[in-house]
């Protein structure tokens, strides 16, 4: 038995609607130059993705240049103009953990942000784009000291400190080289993000961040966050520029943005009254949600701004302490929905599923249903975000349209696990062939960073298509490159 097409599968999550038009794009989940040319062909700026696949291969992460710089701009304008009576603007850091390549970094630089880094590597890269040190920043939990040492040989203009050990370390380093380093601290305000469990980053049992609860050191009433301000305000190797947070990941709701800042401007203002001190500095994080399915509903760049705006005005009012200056940390809301994935069909599957009977089917019983796999030529080792978090993507039909039927598929990979899915429930056309094309939006963030050789895989590289034309920005992997780190027996 089958459900029909109208009805839909009881094999599908219930946020899943069956679409009034398969061949018709969710535009927040594209960027805004992709579009199905006269031919029905999905196209970014004018370039066809069969044009792309005959130059570059798939799979492979197609970007557009012109919907990144706009993303980053309007991040930047939209913040500039709500904070502008609060703090004379904001510092937008882009979050290059997301994605990152000298190409992103330059225009990152030109579209007016800063950079924000999280390993030894990613300060490499963004050198070798001759991004200004003091325009840099660096994260991690656990930085070696040749990173903390690198990041002080670049300039860098703030190291975000994460513990108390690492805070000791940055200090004697910086002494022992005779000069200061620039440093905020990351606190944990314990404020619970509405995503999911792994990048959900504010609470308490997890590993980043300085607690800001009081029973967190040895002395009564003071929390580990409080203590670090006091070592670092007095440490001649340490500028203490001023406090960080970050709630978490894919977050669309924003109670959990406003909570954190109201808590760190009352903590600020506690610290800057106990010590004597002026901390200038408040970096907001990021987190910001995209749309990854039709159901996702992301906040504008300028509809957060308001928001979060509104609360650092007010409670800086209520605490009578000038505003600091304020960053943020935006990575996915920029690069996310900037890019798809290019794969290739091969084989197709249907299997029979059981499940409940749909509504008037037979007393209750178990029925049959049918669930196509499509398989393509990428998988894991390109996206990672489905086996890690169960992140939900979509995918449309990319090389043709079709007025065929929909049916419910699973988009899988190559790789030998059972647990390679690449999209897990979609409507595709029932024609969907080996030798099709499909396109997976949103796959600008954390696609490309997590990649894998596994199964000996060759990573893909990662065109970027700007004024009709298309050029590799990371050139993808070759089995010379996969081989040329075997020393041999």
């Amino acid at each position: 038995m089958t459900n029909t097409a109208a009805q839909g599968s009881p094999l599908a999550p219930e946020w899943l609607a069956v679409p009034d038009d398969l061949n018709k794009l969710h535009e927040p989940m594209w960027a805004k130059d992709v579009a199905r040319n006269g031919e029905g062909e999905l196209s970014i700026d004018g370039v066809p993705v069969s044009e792309l696949q005959r130059q570059y291969g798939t799979p492979l992460f197609v970007m557009s240049e012109a919907d990144f710089r706009a993303r980053a701009r309007a991040f930047k304008d939209s913040f500039d103009a709500a904070f502008a009576d609060i703090c004379g603007g904001v510092d937008v850091y882009y979050a290059g953990k997301s994605f990152l390549c000298t190409a992103v970094v330059k225009w990152v630089e030109e579209e007016g942000l800063r950079l924000d880094t999280a390993s030894g590597g990613e300060l490499a890269v963004a050198a070798r784009a001759g991004m200004p040190g003091e325009r840099v920043a660096l994260h991690g939990n656990n930085k070696s000291d040749a990173e903390l040492n690198r990041a002080l040989d670049m300039g860098l203009g703030r190291i975000v400190v994460d513990s108390l050990d690492e805070l000791a370390r940055v200090g004697a380093i910086a002494q022992a080289r005779g000069v200061e380093a620039k440093v905020m601290l990351r606190l944990t305000p314990g404020v619970h993000a509405h995503t999911h469990e792994f990048i959900a980053t504010a609470h308490e049992d997890q590993k980043f961040g300085l607690s800001m609860a009081a029973d967190t050191t040895d002395e009564a009433g003071v929390s580990a966050a409080e203590e670090a301000v006091a070592a670092a305000a007095a440490h001649p190797g340490i500028e203490l520029l001023g406090l960080h947070c970050h709630i978490g990941s894919q977050i669309f709701e924003p109670d959990g943005f406003a909570l954190a800042a109201e808590k760190l401007l009352r903590f600020l203002a506690a610290m800057q009254e106990k010590y004597s001190i002026t901390l200038p500095e408040l970096d907001l994080g990021g987190g910001y949600g995209i749309a990854y399915t039709p159901v996702d509903t992301p906040r504008p760049a300028a509809e957060i701004a308001t928001a979060m705006a509104a609360v650092v005005r007010s409670t800086c009012a209520e605490l009578g302490i000038d505003a600091p200056r304020i960053s943020i940390e935006p990575g996915r809301a920029i690069v996310g929905s900037t890019t798809f994935t290019l794969y290739e069909v091969g084989t197709l599957k249907t299997v029979r599923v059981d499940a409940p009977a749909a509504s008037g089917g037979d007393g209750g019983n178990n029925v049959t249903y049918p669930r196509r796999y499509v398989s393509v030529d990428g998988g894991m080792s390109d996206n990672a975000r489905p086996v890690l978090y169960d992140a939900d993507y979509s995918a449309v039909l990319a090389s043709r349209t079709s007025t065929a039927a929909p049916q419910l598929s699973r988009v899988v990979g190559k790789h030998c696990e059972s647990g390679d899915i690449v999209v897990r429930d979609v409507y595709l056309p029932v024609d969907v062939a080996a030798g099709d094309l499909l396109a997976v939006p949103g796959t600008g963030a954390y696609c490309w960073a997590l990649s894998s050789n596994y199964n000996y895989l060759a990573r893909p590289g990662v065109v970027a298509v700007r004024d009709g034309s298309a050029r590799l920005i990371v050139r993808g992997e070759t089995e010379e490159d996969l081989l040329s780190r075997d020393m041999g027996a």
